[in-house]
C-alpha cells in the first residue's frame, strides 16, 4: 500500500465551554489512500464536523498527529494552515459559498489569486474547469442568475480549480431537491473518475451510498470503517 494522503493518529479535539471540558475527538485513527472516495457520517454530536475542521486545516487538534499528502499539519500555525488549505484542499459547502457579484469564471478563478496566477491565466484555468462541470455556456452568469444545481457546479469547479490533494464536501446536497442532488452526486463519481481523492461529509445514506467507503463516528469514536460493498461488487 503506498503512502496515505491522510494519515491521522490518536487523534483528539477538547473545547473549554464554560467550566466544562467537550471531547469532541478522543482519538481517532484514520488513513485515506490517494484517489479513495470516503463518505464521513455520524449523529449530530459524533465529531464529524470537527473532524472535517480539523482535515480542512480550519482548525487544529489537542493532540494526535495529522499529516496531509506527507506534511505534518497538526501543529502548523494560521498562516502555513492557510496556505496549506489553498493549495491542498478544495472545499465544496452546503451553502456555495459564492460571491453573488462576481461571475461564475471569476468565482472559480478566485483561489487562483491566492496562488500568484496572472489574470490570463486564472482564466483560462477556470474555463477549463467549468467545462469539465458542463457549465462552459454559464461562465458569464452571476450566481443568481444560476439554479441550485448550477451554483453547485460552480462551488465544484471553484474547489477544482487548484488540483487540490483532496476534495473536502460538507453536505454538498443539502440545499438542493432530490435530482438535482442526484446530479451533483453524479459529479463527484466524475471527479472521483478523473483521479481525485473525495471526502463528503453527510447524515444522508443516500449520498453516502455513491461513496466506495463509510467511516461512521460516534461519541468522539470511530465507530465503523467499512468498504460500501454495493459500489465495489458494481466497480469489479
Amino acid at each position: 500500500m503506498s503512502n496515505p494522503i491522510i494519515n491521522i493518529k490518536s487523534l483528539k479535539r477538547e473545547f473549554t465551554v464554560g467550566s466544562e471540558i467537550v471531547r469532541a475527538l478522543k482519538g481517532i485513527d484514520v488513513s485515506i489512500q490517494k484517489n479513495e472516495y470516503v463518505a464521513m457520517m455520524g449523529p449530530s454530536g459524533s465529531g464529524k464536523s470537527t473532524l472535517m475542521n480539523l482535515l480542512g486545516c480550519l482548525d487544529t487538534p489537542t493532540a494526535g498527529d495529522y499529516s496531509l499528502n506527507g506534511i505534518d499539519v497538526s501543529s502548523l500555525k494560521d498562516d502555513d494552515l492557510a496556505e496549506i488549505r489553498n493549495k491542498e484542499i478544495g472545499f465544496v459547502f452546503q451553502t456555495f459559498n459564492l460571491l453573488p457579484r462576481l461571475t461564475a469564471l471569476e468565482n472559480v478563478a478566485l483561489p487562483l489569486v491566492y496562488a500568484g496566477y496572472s489574470a490570463e491565466e486564472r482564466n483560462v484555468k477556470a474555463a477549463e474547469v467549468l467545462g469539465k462541470v458542463g457549465l462552459g455556456d454559464r461562465m458569464d452568469h452571476r450566481p443568481n442568475q444560476l439554479s441550485g444545481g448550477q451554483r453547485q457546479r460552480v462551488a465544484v469547479a471553484r474547489a477544482l480549480v487548484n488540483n487540490p490533494s483532496i476534495i473536502l464536501a460538507d453536505e454538498p446536497t443539502g440545499n438542493l431537491d432530490s435530482k438535482t442532488s442526484l446530479d451533483i452526486m453524479h459529479l463527484f463519481k466524475e471527479i472521483h473518475q478523473m483521479g481525485n481523492t473525495v471526502i463528503v461529509v453527510t447524515h444522508e445514506e443516500e449520498v453516502a451510498a455513491h461513496s466506495h467507503r463509510i467511516l461512521r463516528l460516534r461519541d468522539g469514536l470511530v465507530d465503523s470503517d467499512l468498504p460500501n460493498e454495493n459500489i465495489v461488487k458494481l466497480a469489479k
